[in-house]
């Protein structure tokens, strides 16, 4: 089968994790690994595994135009507007996993097929991977949603520094997705760092106010939506299907992650890279059955 070439920019534990993800992927070739210090664990851990690094960050790219097709973008958001502006000059397809909301908002298992054409694809963040399908569903069948609220927990160990860094884009981005992808009329994003020993899994809780809910039908609905997120991430569970809570609507997910590089309990890290692959993959396959 044959392959596309990607370029990683950011080498932390996203990149990093999303690099041992990329290396089992059959559509897939990871051409270039960049950071800025090659001495860190991601660096180190990329140069172990034969592929080639550089700590020239950006410039790596612009000195080797012919490296890549797509570039995974695993930065900041404040760091990923400077990058759209380079790589969009070049040519290149960039699959945003900041918070930076720059191109289309994609959630693979809702509107993947629409974002192929885009030369930007942002994967919004990482309770927007875990809620949206959920949010969207409930949206299909109550398109008179007044408010979601999600309250997602995950582990403090699995928020490195850039995940830090971007706490307000990522509250006002998932905000903004829900709403857009749900239809509601407001939408609130919470996250907890939580310090706990032994570490947690992600587990996210969604709220929705909904006058007269349809429980069967939206619990048969976020059954089918949950398989098929499952589909890329298999760590992906339902733990409680949508029940009525005097005037709102409660569902609960848990995630959890693969192990590769990362924990099993950083799930929360482990979705957007599953997410983002699977946009890759599809864009690939894309790309070679139109002969381009």
């Amino acid at each position: 089968m044959q392959k596309t070439k990607v370029a990683i920019l950011g080498s932390g534990n996203i990149g990093t994790d999303l690099l041992i993800k990329i290396l089992r992927s059959p559509r897939l070739e990871c051409s270039l690994f960049i950071g800025r210090n090659l001495a860190s664990p991601g660096m180190m851990k990329a140069n172990s595994l034969g592929v080639k690094i550089s700590d020239q960050s950006i410039n790596a790219i612009v000195r080797a135009p012919d490296s890549c097709e797509i570039v995974f973008d695993c930065t900041s958001a404040l760091d990923a507007g400077r990058h759209w502006e380079i790589l969009k000059k070049m040519g290149k397809t960039v699959i945003d996993l900041t918070p930076a909301k720059l191109g289309k908002l994609c959630v693979p298992a809702v509107n993947l097929g629409e974002c192929l054409d885009g030369q930007n694809i942002n994967m919004i963040t990482c309770g927007g991977q875990a809620t949206i399908p959920i949010a969207s569903q409930i949206g299909k069948i109550h398109p008179d949603v007044e408010y979601i609220e999600i309250v997602s927990s995950i582990a403090s160990r699995s928020a490195g520094p850039a995940t830090r860094l971007n706490i307000d884009e990522y509250v006002e981005t998932t905000e903004k997705a829900l709403q857009a992808f749900a239809g509601c009329r407001k939408a609130k994003a919470i996250i907890i760092l939580n310090p706990a020993e032994p570490c947690i899994d992600m587990q996210t809780t969604i709220f929705a106010r909904i006058r007269n809910p349809d429980v069967p039908k939206l619990r048969a609905a976020v059954k089918e939506m949950a398989d098929k997120v499952r589909q890329y991430v298999p760590g992906y569970q339902l733990l409680l299907p949508p029940t009525q809570d005097t005037d709102r609507l409660v569902t609960m997910i848990k995630v959890q992650g693969l192990g590769d590089y990362l924990p099993k309990f950083a799930g929360n890290l482990d979705i957007i890279n599953c997410a983002a692959i699977a946009a890759a993959e599809e864009f690939s396959k894309k790309r070679f059955s139109s002969g381009r």
